[in-house]
């Protein structure tokens, strides 16, 4: 049975109204809003992520050849190009931002609550940053190197259901270190990073906060053995050791014992030397830990790859952190959706499937289950009898 409205219009309907009214009101974007509405811009950026427009027009275009079905999408008639450019130039970017974490937490809510890979309960989280290549010619305000520019996104993804629980952009030369000193993380809670955000001053900050984390450990860290572990029979585990920093900034920074782990990477043959302050976990979740980090990487993939966010369709720095944001916002609704599906989507093939049927007329949730099946044109005759 055909549905009265399309897939892209009840995946809009999960944001909360009350929430982007709040939004909305907080920053004042709709100041001096003369006829066209934050929510059509929202509807058109929206349309720009799940569509992979590749320019204004293309999205101008794309919402105007629907025919007449913007009505259930709230929007009367498709925005002019110079109109949305506008827009994005001007109206706060902070907006998107405001309703990103209003919607995190519409998700959080959401989240089935899937089972761990581990047995601890301590709050698991990745951190890492992605930079984002611009043209310097056309983002002079990004410069990044003498004749490139960037810039950078940084993000903690919570391993509970895998959502963004952070994210921030900056230029391109602000380093992950300076980020990573302002997060307030829970007590308890384990950071699992690169080498990129080695700091043996943040390292004993985050150790007195009872914060734990599983790095990599530099190749040239100097360090004296205070303590040996029983490996493992059977696993790769190499080393599992106590240790100090000898060196006299590095004792300095971080006085505290922390402890090294030498696991052997079969896949890659190397040696992968971890670092971390957890003294009571086993060597095998140690390495377990720090392998589960791939999943920031994936999700920065499917943003890169399933989203429009490697190229913009505005050059001012207000239009580009608008586009990164409501593609933040997109990732969000398709989690969502995930969460809701009985199928085990794979996040990037949900993503590609809904661009392909964004104006199907379908019930959401029965799509999602069932997206292959093709629903009847009329009801069976003992629904017509009984109607």
């Amino acid at each position: 049975m055909s549905y009265s409205t399309s897939l892209f219009g009840q995946a809009l309907k999960i944001v909360p109204a009350s929430a982007f009214a709040r939004a909305v009101r907080e920053t004042k974007a709709e100041r001096h809003s003369k006829g066209f509405s934050c929510w059509s811009q929202t509807v058109a950026m929206l349309f720009c992520q799940f569509a992979q427009a590749k320019s204004l027009r293309e999205v101008c275009d794309g919402l105007r050849v629907t025919c007449g079905k913007l009505n259930h999408l709230g929007l009367g008639e498709a925005p002019a190009k110079s109109t949305l450019a506008y827009a994005n130039a001007h109206r706060p970017w902070q907006m998107y931002q405001a309703l990103f974490f209003s919607l995190l937490s519409v998700c959080q809510a959401e989240n089935p609550g899937k089972k761990s890979k581990f047995r601890f309960k301590n709050k698991l989280f990745s951190l890492d940053a992605t930079v984002i290549d611009l043209c310097l010619g056309l983002f002079p305000w990004a410069k990044f190197r003498q004749t490139k520019g960037a810039v950078k996104l940084h993000l903690l993804l919570d391993h509970e259901g895998y959502l963004p629980s952070f994210a921030v952009v900056t230029e391109g030369n602000v380093h992950e270190v300076n980020i990573a000193w302002h997060l307030i993380l829970p007590r308890g809670s384990i950071v699992v990073m690169d080498r990129g955000y080695c700091d043996y001053a943040l390292f004993e900050k985050w150790t007195k906060e009872g914060v734990f984390f599983v790095t990599r450990l530099k190749e040239n860290a100097a360090f004296e053995v205070v303590g040996e572990f029983h490996l493992p029979r059977g696993r790769n585990i190499l080393a599992d050791q106590n240790i100090r920093f000898t060196s006299p900034k590095a004792s300095k920074e971080c006085p505290s014992m922390l402890r090294r782990v030498a696991v052997w990477d079969e896949e890659n043959e190397r040696e992968i030397v971890l670092l971390t302050n957890h003294l009571e976990f086993g060597a095998t979740t140690i390495a377990a830990i720090y392998k589960d980090r791939w999943e920031i990487e994936l999700f920065f993939k499917v943003l890169k790859q399933h989203l429009k966010i490697k190229t913009f369709v505005g050059t001012t720095e207000n239009a580009l952190k608008t586009q990164i944001w409501t593609a933040l916002i997109s990732i969000l609704l398709i989690k969502y959706m995930q969460f809701r599906s009985r199928s085990g989507w794979a996040l990037c093939r949900l993503v590609a499937l809904l661009r392909l049927n964004l104006f199907t007329y379908r019930n959401l949730w029965d799509w999602l289950d069932n997206p292959f099946e093709v629903p009847p044109e009329q009801p069976p005759y003992q629904m017509e009898l009984a109607i």
